[in-house]
């Protein structure tokens, strides 16, 4: 069994990773990476996901131009990596997508959130780098997966053996961000 404060320097040294190297990641690791995120809690256990990883060279090399914004200087370093997870959003069942109206709350991002991070903390116990992204051309990443116009891409996530240094977390101040009892 792994312990609290082996969890908790895992979770400290997980970063966003924009640097890679070339080496191709192998399948046992991506299957354990992928079933971290299949494993991931969901409200009523709706499971509003599809992981669609990108092990294809030009596939990948399609995503990271649509990932990327050269002008701005946004995820140019996508075409590194040697996989993409591509994270779809998937209807919610019945008793979450009517607790979500009732509560006024998108469970089934909240769920893509947890599996997200399950991801990238599997990658990270892998001796793997990752980095989630938002900022891309959706329709071109649906285009280029043959994705449903119907359906919503919520993330891709960069996979692959890391070439930086561990960065020194910057965070708010504690007491910023957290308080007992009383807000």
């Amino acid at each position: 069994m792994v312990s609290g404060p082996e969890i908790l320097e895992l979770i400290r040294k997980r970063q966003s990773d924009r640097k890679y190297d070339s080496r191709p990641v192998e399948k046992e690791k991506l299957d354990r990476i992928i079933e971290a995120g299949r494993l991931a809690p969901s409200a009523c256990n709706a499971q509003p996901w599809k992981f669609i990883v990108a092990d294809d060279a030009a596939i990948c090399a399609e995503l990271a131009d649509a990932a990327s914004a050269r002008l701005l200087g946004m995820n140019t370093f996508v075409s590194q990596a040697p996989v993409l997870i591509v994270i779809v959003r998937e209807q919610p069942n019945f008793t979450s997508k009517i607790g979500g109206q009732i509560k006024q709350k998108d469970y089934s991002l909240i769920d893509i959130g947890i599996a997200a991070e399950n991801i990238c903390l599997q990658a990270e116990a892998e001796g793997l780098g990752s980095c989630m992204l938002g900022w891309f051309d959706e329709p071109r990443a649906k285009k280029i997966l043959g994705i449903p116009k119907t359906k919503r891409v919520e993330l891709i996530i960069t996979i692959g053996y890391p070439l930086g240094e561990k960065r020194e977390k910057r965070r708010k101040a504690e007491e910023l961000t957290v308080s007992y009892n009383k807000y």
